[in-house]
């Protein structure tokens, strides 16, 4: 983890974060979207996927240096494969290759949007944070 002011306030936003996805995935769907295969979550679930774990990896990135990145990949790889487990033991989800392979592009996307200058940005927002409160 990169040298943070607030470490612990990083990592109970971190699994805050984590654990919204995780309701949200495996919520009946029905909850969320309608129900009509021809709305457009229907159309966009595998973008969801995409911009949810590219989202994931951008947090995680601002927290741990980019020599530490291979973790994040571990990580989200992980948490993704948590996430399909789950819901092929549900009645109202279904499990889908498919959504793996979003999840994948969506934190490589994240990673790659990282290393172009985005990684570590929880330290720039904890120094313009304590330049605004004095």
């Amino acid at each position: 983890m990169l040298q943070l002011q607030y470490p612990r306030l990083w990592q109970y936003l971190s699994i805050s974060g984590l654990a919204v996805v995780l309701t949200a995935t495996l919520i009946p769907s029905g909850w969320l979207w309608p129900d009509d295969p021809r709305s457009f979550y229907a159309i966009s679930d595998k973008w969801l996927h995409g911009i949810t774990f590219a989202v994931l990896a951008l947090w995680f990135s601002g927290q741990y240096a980019r020599r530490a990145y291979w973790r994040i990949v571990l990580g989200l790889l992980a948490f993704g494969l948590l996430i399909e487990l789950c819901q092929s033991v549900l009645s109202y989800r279904t499990a889908e290759m498919a959504d793996m392979l979003a999840n994948a592009a969506g934190m490589t996307a994240g990673l790659l949007i990282a290393m172009a200058g985005a990684g570590g940005w929880s330290l720039h927002f904890e120094k313009w944070l304590r330049e605004r409160i004095g």
